[in-house]
């Protein structure tokens, strides 16, 4: 019984709005297009954001990347004829890592060196990563053909290289890959397999792998190559020695990982005069990231939300003009005995009926629009099951909040004066 009365006053909403379509319709817009862009606009933001998000993810969130750099004295003297500039981190440095701090369980040794890799008539320029078998262990890779590095490599000096994808379709088109003989600088290595690579993220801190990368061990680089490298430009020869390009260091939990970068910070002042190196901490990074997304969200949702409160206001003003429009009928109703809880409720749902309906062709809209983003301009976008949720339960609470004192209003109407209202 109780059930039927509210469907009876639900279809009574429903008919008194359908007297008036173009009025509901026009009504319904400001809410359709607040739901709509709440949804569009949280779409984009989340879009935006979970690319880099999922890449700094994949560079581990246990990882500390340590980085040589050129510390202000040495960029200052790299104009200077023929000056050789020492700097970066050192072999000794990784072992220090590993017998200072308990914590950290591997670390990977980077050596790096820009070579041309030949391969018959096709070349391109490498950036040849001299590593461990382990940075495949620290820095996750998808295999796409053959195999990584292996310990044996590492201990038999074996001339063996693995290739990102990119490198592949350079030099390898057309042709079988693993197996083949490619040549880096003056030096001859067999490719034994093929890696994806993360792309690069942006920002204050840079991938350890790129799309030119060959991954050969890292006494073999140290070995072919040596630690000093030669640049001639313009007439100008520089040289640097840089024993290693990068130490990645893995610690046993997350909670230890910002700690440990302070405490590698602190060792590494202790053995190098200059600054000549930097460290990121993915896992900040990623804190950070989401801090701003949360933060771009918020913005994003709030100018959406002020098409919903417009729509709002939209709603009381229309249900005000219908409560004077309507004046009889309330006093018809309170003088056969309709109480004023009733009429407060009638008013209610026509409200709600208005919002809700906004609010689903409205989610209707915010899922098109992120489509159309996504197929027209290639922006990811990202609709979550959240969005939509909180939307629709926005765009009812509009009606309910905004249609309040109108339903109040009309149920405080004296019946007399009603019914001598034309």
């Amino acid at each position: 019984m109780y059930y039927n009365k509210h469907i009876r006053e639900v279809k009574l909403g429903v008919k008194n709005l359908l007297l008036h379509k173009l009025r509901s319709f026009l009504t319904m817009l400001g809410v359709v297009f607040g739901v709509g862009s709440v949804i569009a606009m949280l779409a984009v933001g989340e879009g935006a954001s979970k690319e880099a998000l999922d890449r700094i993810r994949k560079l581990g969130s246990q990882n500390i990347i340590i980085s040589s750099a050129k510390s202000i004295e040495e960029e200052s003297q790299t104009n200077v004829r023929s000056m050789m500039s020492v700097y970066g981190l050192l072999y000794e440095d990784e072992i220090r890592l590993r017998v200072t701090f308990p914590m950290i369980k591997n670390t990977v040794p980077v050596k790096e060196v820009r070579k041309e890799g030949r391969l018959g008539e096709r070349a391109m320029e490498l950036r040849v990563v001299g590593t461990t078998p382990r940075w495949f262990d620290l820095i996750q890779r998808p295999l796409v053909a053959g195999r990584v590095l292996a310990q044996l490599d590492f201990e038999t000096k074996s001339n063996v290289v693995v290739l990102t994808e990119h490198g592949v379709r350079k030099l390898l088109a057309g042709q079988n890959t693993i197996g083949q003989t490619l040549r880096l600088g003056g030096e001859y290595f067999e490719v034994v397999g093929i890696v994806q690579n993360a792309g690069n993220i942006g920002g204050d801190i840079q991938t350890p792998d790129q799309e030119i990368d060959a991954y050969i061990p890292i006494n073999v680089a140290r070995e072919r190559y040596g630690d000093i490298l030669t640049k001639n430009l313009s007439g100008t020869r520089s040289m640097e020695k840089v024993e290693l390009h990068q130490i990645i260091a893995e610690v046993d939990s997350t909670e230890h990982v910002e700690a440990t970068a302070s405490g590698i910070e602190s060792m590494l002042k202790l053995f190098h005069k200059k600054e000549d190196y930097k460290i990121s901490v993915p896992l900040t990074l990623l804190r950070q990231a989401e801090a701003t997304k949360r933060t771009f969200n918020i913005v994003l949702g709030s100018i959406a939300g002020i098409s919903l409160l417009v729509g709002g206001i939209g709603i009381m003003n229309i249900m005000l003009a219908s409560v004077t429009e309507r004046t009889r009928e309330i006093g018809i109703r309170r003088a056969i005995g309709a109480k004023k809880k009733q009429i407060i409720t009638q008013f209610l749902i026509e409200t709600v009926v208005l919002s809700t309906t906004g609010g689903l062709i409205g989610m209707g809209l915010g899922l098109l629009i992120p489509f159309l983003i996504t197929l027209l301009a290639g922006m990811p976008t990202v609709v979550s099951a959240f969005s939509l949720a909180l939307s629709l339960g926005i765009s009812m609470a509009v009606g309910i909040i905004f249609g309040i004192y109108p339903a109040i209003r009309a149920s405080n109407l004296d019946p007399i004066v009603a019914l001598r209202h034309e």
